[in-house]
């Protein structure tokens, strides 16, 4: 053949070639039917393994394409998704896909979403990943979940999360709550903590204001700090507050409910210019009701105003501030007729009350916050935020007591409780300067890196108010009251309070954070996560329950994380990492012969699986953990409940189980939430807890479920939900050899607080677009349980109230 007829067919082979192995790139943008950008939607091209997210401006770029025609589809949660078809033989640009909304599929993902990152979360975990990417077991709990439930309270939302719990209410004033085993976990609002108080005795929130809360479950402290704070083994609460949108909305609702409920909301945001650069949100509400339990009442008014502004497509800043005003009367519940380890609590009338009509427990909490965020490039983010709060709590009001023991008075009969008066106050400012360089996809060679760099300085004060008791005669009381009998209500004109200086106490400390972390993707199936934590903390002042510090201390701690994500398949995940934390808050503390007893320290291994069904529509995931601590400082104290002025070294306390969740659609119009959590929490080689002994609160069993139905057709504007949520058994207080806090009896095993089931249920009406009315009922069935800290608060979970709430949307 000669050359000259060969020639056409070497053309139509080399174009060939060209056409198996031409790649173009594909760019576009997602938007909404407003015309803004849709953040952190995923395309896809279908049959393939391509794909991208968009970025925060809803632009995307997809690399790599081989010259064929594709369906491409863009999806994001709350807007249905959009299919393009599209011919590609060469680079194609200015792509548009515009998502209309889904009100429905906004309603089902209950937990946020997992394919989106949620607001704010990045101020804990630090990393710009998605939640089911991240290493740590997160859980996000939307505000349209609150709506939908209905839930006005922290507990009420956080248990349709596997394992959480209340751990004490401290007479009705604070929400204290738990996580595997841990007591007190610490509660912030924005990243900041509200309430530093190292036992964790909780804050009170207003749910007008948050956009979602973000529960992360275990050692936290590669990001975020040491083991007796921001560090707890047992994990962290964060409160997110909402934020401005560049759209015109808003809403407000009226409700109303048993014994006296009013509350009226607001929620307005929407932009300030035409160029739609700058934006504001305000939110509030005012809280008034009575309580089943006479003379208790509770009136609470909270605004929440931000501000933000886009200087350009690659900054924006935002302005947050929050303030809470919240008036309760404190409520001891009521006291059990039985000894230390028999459970005789009784059920007091609800026309009877421990204390004194003018009890009362104020805390005023404002939360400040200035974020910046300024993308470099399309990989690097530098972002800074500054976050803080001031709280400012007074409580005055009676206590209730028995005889006997360290108290010195004469034992009374069990119906039978002294009542003393008392006063204290607690002025309590945090706040964190944080600056993070983050980087996404990175490629260095095979590999691609998700990281961060971070640095964070933290600045603690607080300071507890202490008074002493002016009783007109010889006894250290006001009266003895009697159960059986009618009790008095009113304070006799003679008892007054004087602040009483020697009492006082309080801590400053302050502690500088490097944080390094780094996600890499060996390939699409195997991402490996590595970090490290380097925290200095100095304490300059320390006076808490007779542990003084003179001068000042510092210490250090260095802490790992090591962790994988191994995916079979895109719908699979399975992880398992190691991290530690430390606390040398206490690591002054020292031993009979004055040597120091060191830094406490938590280990923790976590695995599981990660997985979504039906096209992402169902979420289970399985987790089982296993936490033990090393070297806790506890005080020596003898028999007669007296510091022996020395500390004991603990031994090892462990914490293992596994937590279950189900979240997402099993039918169209069907949604459901699931958990159920096994905790097996024991104290080992211990000082002062017998072994195999069980922390004070802390339940084996816990489960939650959650249904709601949405009717269509002739019903169309109807749902219906119902849930159910079960706290197991637990010690109302530790098992001691000898006294170690007030309230304990050495020797003596605790008695058990009774397992409880709640039900709620609920029926909305949407009449159009903008008016829904719901019915609900909580607690429908008036179940009897009770929450108490030791026996001092013995506190019965609300009975069965009624209620309903009218929304206006605009």
């Amino acid at each position: 053949m000669s050359v000259n007829k060969k020639l056409p067919l070497i053309l139509l082979f080399l174009c060939s070639i060209n056409l198996i192995y031409s790649q173009a790139t594909l760019q576009g943008v997602v938007k909404n039917s407003s015309n803004e950008p849709i953040p952190y939607a995923t395309i896809s091209l279908q049959g393939t393994r391509l794909g991208a997210e968009a970025g925060g401006d809803g632009t995307f770029t997809i690399n790599d394409v081989p010259y064929a025609t594709y369906e491409v589809i863009a999806r994001s949660v709350g807007h249905t998704k959009t299919v393009q078809t599209i011919e590609v033989n060469g680079n194609v640009s200015g792509i548009i896909f515009v998502l209309q909304n889904d009100t429905q599929l906004e309603e089902v993902e209950l937990f946020g979403s997992r394919e989106k990152r949620a607001e704010k979360l990045e101020t804990l975990t630090r990393l710009p990943l998605k939640p089911n990417e991240q290493l740590q077991s997160i859980s996000i709990l939307s505000n349209k979940l609150i709506d939908q439930q209905n839930a006005l309270t922290l507990s009420d939302v956080t248990k349709n999360v596997a394992g959480v719990y209340t751990f004490a209410t401290y007479g009705n004033i604070r929400e204290s709550m738990s996580l595997r085993g841990y007591r007190g976990i610490p509660i912030l609002k924005n990243g900041v903590r509200i309430n530093s108080d190292f036992r964790g005795v909780g804050v009170v929130t207003d749910m007008a204001g948050v956009d979602n809360i973000q529960v992360l479950k275990g050692v936290s402290a590669i990001s975020q700090g040491l083991g007796g704070d921001l560090g707890s083994a047992g994990g962290v609460i964060n409160i997110v507050t909402k934020t401005p949108k560049f759209y015109s909305g808003g809403e407000v609702t009226l409700r109303a409910g048993s014994y006296g409920k009013a509350r009226p909301t607001f929620d307005f945001y929407g932009p300030l210019n035409k160029e739609k650069t700058i934006a504001f949100r305000v939110a509030g509400s005012y809280d008034r009701a009575d309580s089943y339990r006479a003379k208790v009442n509770s009136e609470s008014f909270y605004i929440n105003p931000s501000l933000a502004w886009r200087p350009d497509d690659k900054t924006s800043i935002v302005l947050e501030m929050d303030y809470t005003d919240f008036s309760t009367t404190p409520d001891q519940g009521t006291i059990n007729l039985g000894d230390y380890s028999t459970n005789n609590i009784l059920k007091l009338p609800d026309s009877k009350f421990l204390g004194f009509e003018s009890d009362r427990y104020t805390s005023v909490n404002s939360t400040y916050a200035v974020r910046l965020e300024r993308e470099i490039n399309d990989d690097l983010t530098i972002k800074a935020g500054y976050f803080a709060s001031d709280l400012e709590t007074y409580n005055e009001g009676a206590y209730a007591f028995e005889g006997g023991g360290r108290s010195g008075l004469p034992e009374l009969s069990n119906t039978q409780r002294y009542r003393e008066y008392y006063g204290g106050g607690r002025s309590d400012k945090n706040s964190v300067l944080q600056i993070d360089l983050v980087g996404k996809d990175i490629e260095t060679g095979f590999l691609k890196h998700t990281f961060q760099v971070g640095v964070d300085y933290r600045n603690t004060n607080f300071d507890n108010t202490a008074y002493t008791t002016n009783y007109p005669g010889d006894d250290p009381f006001v009266d003895i009251i009697d159960v059986t009998q009618p009790i008095s209500n009113i304070l006799p004109s003679n008892i007054s309070l004087t602040v009483n200086p020697a009492r006082a106490s309080g801590s400053k400390t302050k502690s500088f954070g490097f944080t390094i972390q780094d996600k890499v993707s060996f390939t699409k199936w195997v991402d490996v996560f590595l970090g490290l934590r380097y925290t200095s903390l100095e304490r300059t002042k320390g006076n808490f329950i007779g542990r003084s510090l003179t001068g000042a201390k510092r210490d250090d701690a260095i802490n790992p994380l090591a962790g994988i994500n191994i995916k079979p398949n895109e719908n699979i995940i399975i992880f398992g990492s190691y991290a530690s934390t430390s606390n040398p808050m206490t690591s002054f503390y020292r031993d009979i012969n004055g040597e120091e007893l060191g830094t406490e320290r938590w280990d923790q291994f976590e695995t599981g699986v990660k997985s979504n069904w039906f096209d992402k529509a169902l979420r289970f995931n399985v987790t089982y953990f296993l936490t033990s601590s090393k070297n806790l400082n506890l005080e020596a104290i003898d028999n007669a409940g007296n510091s022996l002025g020395y500390y004991l070294k603990g031994g090892e306390d462990t914490r293992n189980g596994v937590e279950v969740e189900l979240i997402g659609r099993v039918l169209p119009n069907l949604e459901i939430i699931g958990g159920y959590s096994y905790l097996d929490a024991k104290y080992k080689d211990h000082v002062s807890y017998y072994y195999n002994s069980s922390p004070i609160n802390t339940p084996k069993h816990t489960a939650n479920i959650w249904a709601r139905y949405a009717f269509t057709n002739s019903l169309k504007g109807l749902s219906l939900g119902a849930g159910a949520y079960y706290l197991g058994e637990r010690p109302h207080n530790v098992w001691s050899r000898d006294y170690t806090h007030g309230g304990v009896q050495p020797d003596q095993k605790p008695f058990d607080l009774k397992a409880y089931t709640t039900v709620n249920v609920q029926a909305s009406y949407q009449f159009n677009t903008n008016v829904s009315l719901d019915v609900f009922a909580n607690n429908a069935f008036d179940e009897v349980g009770f929450n108490a800290y030791r026996t001092v608060y013995l506190n019965r979970i609300q009975p069965a109230t009624f209620g309903t709430t009218l929304r206006y949307k605009f």
